[in-house]
């Protein structure tokens, strides 16, 4: 009986033996084995699995990264209707001599654009503390803080934002370096203003 149990016992424990060196000695290369040539390099390894594309890429995800355009859903302007857009391009047409004058001028500060843009004739934006907006279109703030060398500065300059339509604006910007002035439809979360990065 003794050697029936011990004859059943040895395939099993035989297996085991096997499955244990298999699993400790996997991709192992050794001094002493003579036959098994030069490593694999590590850049063809490497690039093999790089070099395929992502198995998906949204259209138009931007650097094909998974969920881009949700990820970035809030940094793109709404869409325009036809007549909105050409009202939107009319104003902005009306907006851009005077910014060009107030960047050359060297004046950028909130309150000089502003006054600007009131002799246009535009009515500044009023809103309740409840968010209804009251009238006015437009709205000028200062530039954006951004965070640099270890605290948050805000550079000099103003950003002008004027709604057109519900779905169209113009979107302007004056500071040392540049202006610009465009129309876009409104964004999701910052209305005309367009919203900064790191959502």
């Amino acid at each position: 009986m003794s050697t029936s149990t011990s004859a059943r016992r040895a395939p099993l424990a035989a297996a085991a033996l096997v499955l244990v060196a298999t699993l400790t000695a996997c991709g192992d290369l050794h001094a002493s084995d003579v036959t098994a040539g030069p490593p694999p390099s590590t850049s063809a390894a490497s690039s093999t699995g790089a070099a395929g594309p992502s198995p998906y890429v949204e259209p138009g995800a931007g650097d094909g990264a998974p969920h881009y355009n949700e990820n970035n859903a809030y940094r793109r302007a709404g869409e325009m209707s036809p007549a909105h857009a050409k009202d939107a391009e009319w104003e902005a047409d009306r907006i851009r001599p005077v910014i060009e004058r107030l960047w050359e001028q060297r004046k950028w500060d909130p309150a000089t654009v502003r006054t600007a843009m009131l002799r246009l004739g535009y009515e500044e934006e009023r809103v309740a503390p409840d968010g209804k907006l009251l009238g006015g279109t437009l709205t000028v703030r200062e530039m954006s803080s951004r965070y640099e060398n270890g605290r948050y500065v805000t550079p000099e300059g103003a950003r002008v934002a004027l709604r057109v339509h519900a779905d169209a604006c113009v979107t302007a910007f004056v500071q040392k370096s540049n202006f610009e002035v465009r129309a876009n439809g409104p964004y999701p979360e910052t209305g005309c203003f367009e919203p900064p990065y790191g959502h």
